[in-house]
């Protein structure tokens, strides 16, 4: 069992455990930095018909997403977004009055913090993966011939697919970039970058992020059912109660938040169904279909403007969409059952990594080296085997272990008393 008081207070973490986040702003950093350098690495050239009219279409000097304002878009907008979020909503109705103000603030800073970090991990990853899959497939863009303005008299001299005699058709010939006389490098490289659409991922990347972020936060979903075991009390599913069961303690419809999910699991308190959620109002659904409905624009945006192809983008938004779910829940608690929070910091012996044997990043120590040594302290006196061996034996509520018995079920990562 987790030790709570491990975390309670408003003690200052470990420094120990802010270096470890620290470490991982770096690493996010720098893989934002790999994949923009990837953009000076010269990408494969796939060969291409000189009077291929997919590939034929005008380069567009002026786009109507340039790069600057898809970066506002993507990541500045849902930083800004998040950040007042975390600091004006934080941490909202539950908080008791006379909870202190330090506790609250580092409730909002981390949230804050954990907020920006899941932004950062999902823009960084699908701007790598989208900069390494350019540079590996280096396909053709529907503006190419435009940009690489063919020399049409020697495209026998770099055809890869043999000329048979005198007779030579230019549809049926495929030739290298070396037929190209544009004298710009740059505008010809990119030329062979259609693959992946880059402005499609990072803007699901970020904007589908900062819908999960915000539909977790003000808990916009759609309305389900806590789990309970099979019951045949027609109570559950009944309209009103029957009067046969008038004499059983029926919940309100709307007593508390805390007794749903203890009522659907006792005998003696029911709450039907049909209480147990409701739909959210509909205009909260503008927080979802806004940054969904920009994604969906600065995408269409690259068909428009001759960058991509369908594939192209359709493939880009599944990146972007992978790399948003994941990062929002590596930092994050489901939409539907984490009442809008972050998941906690790791403990002190745990920051920096957990081994074999381990089954989580929390463990009974806390945040502090002092509540690491006081655990320790306590395990040599009492013999006690480690609280993730479940293998081993469970510690019952003294501390004391019980060969015989089942494993318990691991504690939450989540807690009330946590402060972070």
């Amino acid at each position: 069992m987790v030790n709570m008081q491990a975390f309670n207070g408003i003690s200052r973490p470990s420094a120990r455990l802010v270096a470890s986040y620290i470490f991982d702003w770096i690493v996010i950093i720098g893989i934002a930095a790999v994949a923009a350098g990837w953009e000076y690495v010269e990408p494969f050239r796939r060969p291409f018909s000189p009077v291929d009219l997919n590939i034929s279409y005008p380069y567009q000097t002026s786009e109507m997403i340039p790069t600057w304002l898809l970066v506002v878009v993507s990541l500045v907008a849902p930083a800004g977004i998040i950040m007042i979020v975390c600091l004006v909503f934080v941490p909202g109705p539950t908080a008791e009055r006379g909870t202190p103000k330090a506790l609250i603030w580092r409730r909002k800073l981390w949230e804050w913090n954990t907020g920006w970090m899941g932004l950062a991990l999902s823009l960084a990853t699908a701007f790598l993966i989208t900069q390494g899959m350019k540079n590996l497939f280096g396909k053709p863009r529907p503006d190419l011939l435009s940009r690489c303005k063919p020399d049409l008299n020697r495209i026998a001299d770099f055809a890869i697919n043999p000329v048979v005699g005198d007779i030579f058709d230019p549809a049926w010939v495929l030739v290298t970039s070396g037929i190209c006389t544009q004298t710009d490098n740059d505008r010809l490289k990119d030329g062979f970058k259609s693959f992946p659409s880059g402005h499609s991922s990072f803007s699901w990347a970020g904007l589908l992020y900062l819908t999960l972020f915000l539909a977790s936060k003000f808990s916009v979903a759609i309305p389900f059912l806590p789990p309970r075991p099979f019951s045949t009390n027609p109570a559950y599913t009944s309209a009103v109660t029957p009067s046969n069961l008038k004499k059983q303690a029926t919940l309100p419809v709307h007593k508390q938040d805390t007794s749903l999910s203890s009522a659907a699991y006792s005998d003696d308190a029911v709450v039907p169904i049909r209480y147990q959620n409701a739909a959210p109002p509909v205009y909260t659904l503008v927080l979802i279909l806004v940054p969904i409905g920009s994604a969906i624009y600065i995408t269409s945006t690259r068909y428009t403007d001759y960058r991509h192809f369908g594939f192209d983008m359709l493939f880009g938004t599944l990146i972007g969409v992978t790399c948003a779910w994941f990062s929002f829940r590596w930092y994050h608690l489901p939409v539907t059952r984490g009442a809008g929070w972050a998941w906690g910091p790791r403990s002190y012996e745990r920051a920096w990594g957990i081994g074999v044997g381990r089954g989580s990043y929390v463990g009974t120590e806390g945040w502090s080296k002092a509540g690491a040594g006081a655990r320790r302290r306590t395990d040599a006196q009492m013999g006690a085997h480690s609280v993730d061996d479940s293998e081993l034996g469970v510690l019952n509520h003294n501390g004391v272990p019980h060969a015989g018995n089942p494993p318990s079920t691991r504690p939450s990562r989540g807690g009330a008393s946590r402060d972070m």
